[in-house]
């Protein structure tokens, strides 16, 4: 399976889980605040950039975890940080489940807490609804429709327009693939079985519209060894809109609770 990735640094490696309309390049800005203290490395998760998609129609977060594995086994990385934005917390949430030995802390942003257990009818509907735009609409007609909800009342023009443009880099089969992800997460039942022993923490704006506050304390309050910070005024795409105040978080919580492992 081939793995489009964007890597900087040496040191502790710092593993970055973009969610379902982003990519790799998203994290150009915590990649360059960590870089000089980390190797941190951003994967084009399977069916993004110019990643290889999964060879199954209907993934779930195991599947997305097992090539997490497979990739970070042919980059030599035996321990990580790892965080996971929106969707990317499924597949970040399952990998630690159920490979804790090498997880050295985990961050989840931005919660998707997949829709397991919402009934039938709802789930097929939210799913095709949000393959229906894609369809309809295309990469860049989406981009240009969902964007905007994804940032908080006072981010930035460049906010948006760099949001737009990754958005609009989605290919439309790995983007379906990841819905049906999605449409079929449990993250709460991962997070449970997580030793309370890791290093952890959530970290959500309390203007975001997509994955709301009450989504996230959903999650930390089944996490209970996690600290939990609220970004004001930052919506869900909160490392692009605030990144001095989201780099700024991340860096205390690796100063402080999951301290500077020399680890690879």
């Amino acid at each position: 399976m081939t793995v489009s990735f964007l890597e900087q640094g040496r040191g502790t490696p710092l593993v970055l889980l973009h969610g379902i309309g982003s990519a790799a390049r998203s994290f150009d800005k915590v990649i360059a605040a960590f870089a000089p203290r980390f190797r941190v490395v951003a994967w084009d998760a399977p069916g993004y950039g110019h990643s290889t998609d999964l060879p199954m129609e209907h993934p779930t977060a195991g599947d997305y975890a097992d090539a997490l594995a497979a990739f970070l086994g042919e980059m030599g990385i035996q321990h990580c940080h790892l965080l996971g934005h929106s969707l990317g917390c499924l597949m970040a949430a399952r990998f630690a489940a159920t490979r804790p030995e090498r997880v050295l802390s985990l961050t989840l942003c931005s919660i998707a807490a997949g829709q397991a257990n919402l009934p039938a009818e709802e789930r097929q509907k939210l799913l095709d609804q949000r393959i229906g735009d894609l369809a309809a609409l295309g990469p860049q007609g989406m981009a240009e429709k969902r964007a905007p909800r994804l940032l908080g009342p006072a981010a930035s023009p460049e906010a948006l327009d760099r949001l737009k443009d990754t958005m609009a880099s989605v290919r439309p089969h790995g983007y379906g693939q990841a819905a049906r992800m999605l449409s079929t997460g449990d993250i709460k039942a991962d997070v449970r079985k997580l030793s309370a022993s890791l290093p952890g923490q959530v970290i959500y704006g309390d203007a975001d519209v997509i994955t709301p506050p009450a989504r996230n304390q959903d999650v930390a309050a089944v996490w209970p060894g996690a600290a939990v910070h609220v970004i004001p005024g930052a919506g869900h795409a909160l490392y692009l809109e605030q990144p001095d105040t989201f780099n700024a978080l991340l860096a205390a919580f690796f100063a402080g609770s999951a301290g500077l492992q020399t680890r690879s």
